[in-house]
């Protein structure tokens, strides 16, 4: 009998706003059956640190955060905090 867990990145969305939200999911399998599965969810705002984050949640974030998008974010924030 092998006990192990795993910890994947099952699910990744990219909202209009340049928000990236995903979901860790950690499984404990036993002999390669799952026996138990849990969820962790996280989300990330456009230019946020991205230290001690998942490689393919880091590689979407560069791809998805331009320039731009951080921008029109921060001015965005600016906008609701200002009314």
């Amino acid at each position: 009998m092998s006990l192990t867990k795993q910890t994947v990145v099952d699910q990744i969305t990219v909202q209009e706003n340049g928000i990236i939200l995903y979901r860790e999911a950690t499984r404990i399998m036993e002999d390669g059956i799952q026996l138990s599965q849990t969820y962790h969810r996280s989300s990330l705002t456009p230019g946020q640190a991205l230290t001690n984050i998942p490689a393919n949640v880091v590689a979407i974030c560069n791809t998805v955060w331009t320039a731009e998008v951080i921008a029109a974010y921060q001015a965005q924030l600016a906008a609701q905090q200002g009314a």
